[in-house]
């Protein structure tokens, strides 16, 4: 493997956790928003990821990225609350809250962090290499 190709991981894996730092950061930005209709309500998204195997064997290279397949709508059930005083109740009385686990999303935003973090690591000790490779042969 080239470190040209370590340099392509890196980015690709850096562009998908930038996709899900901001999956996250929309999903805690809605976890407190109320509807009146259960079909409005936000419902928590997740990024699909998968390894761009199809690309590395056509191109017979050695690295595999990350490709973002999409984002799709979770399918835990929202929060539905019997609160007949509420501005936004529906005629029974209801209010309905998105399937937001902020407690879950935390941790999703940090273990995303540390993996772009990682991948930004990745890319600096590469180009370090790359920089000592043509400094080779200059006497020093």
């Amino acid at each position: 493997m080239s470190l040209f190709n370590v340099m392509n991981l890196a980015a690709t894996g850096m562009s998908a956790e930038n996709v899900r730092l901001n999956t996250v950061a929309s999903n805690i930005a809605n976890a407190n928003t109320v509807s009146s209709s259960y079909d409005q309500t936000y419902r928590a998204r997740v990024p699909v990821f998968a390894a761009a195997m199809d690309e590395a064997q056509r191109d017979r290279s050695d690295g595999v990225g990350v490709k973002v397949l999409g984002i799709v709508e979770s399918d835990k059930p929202l929060q539905v609350e019997f609160n007949p005083t509420h501005p936004m109740a529906d005629k029974d009385g209801y209010i309905y809250k998105p399937n937001v686990n902020v407690v879950e999303q935390m941790a999703d935003m940090m273990s995303a962090s540390k993996a772009y973090e990682t991948n930004i690591q990745m890319a600096d000790t590469t180009k370090r290499i790359l920089r000592r490779v043509l400094t080779l042969g200059q006497g020093q």
